[in-house]
């Protein structure tokens, strides 16, 4: 069950039914930039694909540890929670982190 107006949860969809990957794009921004030194150098390139839609994550060199985590978890959070917000407006999403 939806705590949207049925109206708002269609808006969420682009006339030809296909999501957008925005929602997704800004939780990643979010939590991202809150775990990094140095968020003015977070970029966020998105790429659509057949399937769904790849964000592209660039961080400082610095700041690659704290993206990654240890053995992976950070990262494998941070991608579990973008796949929900993706799964929201109906987009498969997937987070790739770029040197």
């Amino acid at each position: 069950m939806s705590h949207l107006e049925p109206e708002a949860e269609a808006e969420a969809e682009t006339p030809d039914g296909q999501g957008t990957a925005e929602r997704a794009q800004a939780v990643l921004e979010y939590v991202v930039r809150h775990i990094v030194d140095d968020p003015g150098s977070i970029r966020i390139d998105a790429e659509e694909r057949r399937r769904g839609i790849d964000l592209h994550l660039n961080v400082a060199p610095d700041d690659m540890g704290k993206v990654i985590g240890r053995g992976g978890r950070v990262i494998q959070s941070m991608r579990t929670v973008v796949r929900v917000a993706g799964a929201r407006d109906g987009v498969e999403v997937h987070v790739a982190i770029d040197d």
